[in-house]
């Protein structure tokens, strides 16, 4: 095939900052339209990076013929953006949260599924080098059959969701900043279950293969109008339980933490973003230890756009795919539904 045609549906602080550089640079893309609202800073967009169509509508964008659209509008939207995509016939990245309830993720999955598209969630860690070999380990089953797992976040974002807005200082916004409408606001998906609990908890299902069933949840929001703090109780369809947990408030220059622990009939992986491990302690003596090299636990995002358009061209595997995030989404609704029942046990949300 030629270039690849992407239109951007949102073009806030992250997709300006990350997708856009990132894809700009290939020789095999071209940037074909973008739609945000804000006509400066749409145009200032355009010019940067030399797109063609510029709107403030997405039904326009979307009858400009394209391969792929890249979805990167507030958290609410996601849904209606992404579905108005795979009805065009256009291979999708959205970004997370996929959506803000179970049903409609689902929708987005199913959609991809029967129109044959691609359908990816930019979850960055899951492209590092020692996650995939983590992944290959438990697809080799060296844990043996999963009976409990502890999935622990916590991120250096307390401004991010409760203060001024500001992003971790690790990234600079370049010319869009963050809509604290997006993150601060509790109906519009704001609060770290859905900002941040997403990413550890997609890693963990994506490793496990796991599915919640059912879910008992704890959320406080000390300074903040939304969740700054997560504890949850998970039941999954096999039988086996996990703890999660989340915070926001670590130090601006903090590494983040994401320790996911897999224990089994056979052993336990130990799986750590910020100490930079992946070890198998198994009961046989038969341990493993994969090498990270210092600096590689930190988060970044690159491949998955860069995966997005090999997908496209028939190329590479959808290792952050809609069913994982779909999952994901459906844990966190329930986790939400349950902290405001004052933590009662809920059943995660299934199609009949």
């Amino acid at each position: 095939m030629g270039k690849v045609r992407l239109g951007f549906i949102g073009a806030g602080w992250w997709v300006t900052t990350n997708h856009m550089p990132v894809l700009s640079r290939r020789g095999d893309v071209e940037m074909v339209a973008v739609c945000r609202l804000g006509a400066d800073t749409l145009q200032a967009i355009q010019d940067k990076f030399g797109f063609e169509y510029a709107t403030e509508d997405y039904r326009e964008l979307l009858e400009i013929p394209l391969d792929g659209v890249i979805v990167g509008s507030p958290h609410y939207l996601h849904h209606e953006h992404a579905r108005a995509a795979l009805d065009k016939g256009c291979h999708v990245l959205v970004e997370k949260p996929m959506t803000l309830d179970a049903a409609r993720a689902w929708d987005l999955v199913n959609t991809a599924r029967e129109r044959g598209l691609h359908l990816i969630v930019p979850y960055g860690w899951h492209y590092k080098p020692f996650i995939q070999q983590a992944k290959q380990l438990m697809s080799e089953g060296v844990v043996g059959e999963i009976e409990y797992v502890m999935c622990h976040m916590a991120s250096p974002t307390k401004d991010f969701f409760s203060g001024g807005g500001s992003v971790p200082t690790q990234w600079t916004p370049g010319i869009a900043a963050p809509d604290p409408r997006t993150w601060q606001v509790k109906a519009n998906g704001g609060g770290y279950g859905h900002g941040q609990v997403t990413h550890s908890s997609a890693l963990m299902f994506w490793l496990t293969g796991l599915r919640a069933r059912e879910v008992s949840a704890r959320m406080t929001s000390p300074n903040s109008d939304v969740d700054m703090y997560n504890t949850a109780t998970v039941v999954f369809e096999s039988g086996a339980i996990a703890s999660l947990s989340g915070a926001a408030t670590l130090p601006d220059n903090d590494k983040f933490q994401v320790d996911i622990r897999i224990f089994g009939t056979e052993g336990v992986m130990l799986l750590d973003v910020e100490r930079e491990r992946v070890e198998v302690r198994r009961h046989d003596g038969n341990h493993r230890h994969v090498e990270v090299p210092a600096g590689e636990g930190a988060y970044s995002c690159e491949t998955p756009p860069e995966r997005f358009v090999d997908l496209i061209q028939g190329i590479g595997s959808n290792d952050s795919p809609g069913e994982v995030a779909a999952r994901s989404v459906e844990l966190i609704t329930a986790m939400y539904e349950s902290a405001a029942c004052g933590g009662a046990p809920t059943r995660v949300y299934r199609a009949h």
